[in-house]
């Protein structure tokens, strides 16, 4: 069975991008076993809460929540196990690195699948105060208005 091309958003977390300055991103491929990617590739798994670390030179992505396959039987996987990102080393040692600064996460953004293979956008963060929170809301409204007066404004 030939492989498809291209790429294929297959989860994405959302409340990452309202809680965190995203400072850079990386992808990594991730380790998977059994009938993971089955379920995957259904949809049925959850990025919220998930997070990644850097441990004796490796890089695990924690937390991440993926439902067993329906027809998996005795073949189905822990939902919460810790799973291995794949990264090249020096990426690995800039990561490690980052997650050592003060207010610093690295925080899995989306899942999706390129040319066949599942794939996850990490990306260095930092964890945005209250008041940086509605800032951002504000700004995102401000912005959505000006873009509706803008609209009336061609009719």
């Amino acid at each position: 069975m030939p492989v498809k091309r291209g790429t294929k958003l297959l989860a994405q977390n959302r409340k990452a991008r309202h809680d965190y300055f995203i400072e850079d991103t990386y992808e990594c491929g991730i380790a998977l076993v059994g009938t993971e990617v089955k379920s995957i590739r259904q949809g049925q798994l959850n990025l919220k809460d998930s997070y990644a670390q850097v441990k004796n030179g490796e890089l695990f992505l924690i937390g991440m929540h993926v439902s067993p396959y329906t027809q998996g039987n005795i073949y189905n996987h822990d939902p919460f196990r810790t799973r291995k990102l794949l990264a090249h080393k020096r990426e690995i040692k800039k990561l490690g690195a980052a997650q050592q600064t003060e207010g610093m996460s690295l925080v899995p953004l989306s899942l999706y699948l390129r040319d066949g293979k599942v794939k996850v956008e990490l990306a260095v963060a930092k964890g945005k105060k209250l008041y940086d929170k509605r800032h951002s809301i504000a700004e995102r409204d401000a912005g959505r208005e000006m873009q509706r007066k803008m609209k009336e404004i061609r009719r």
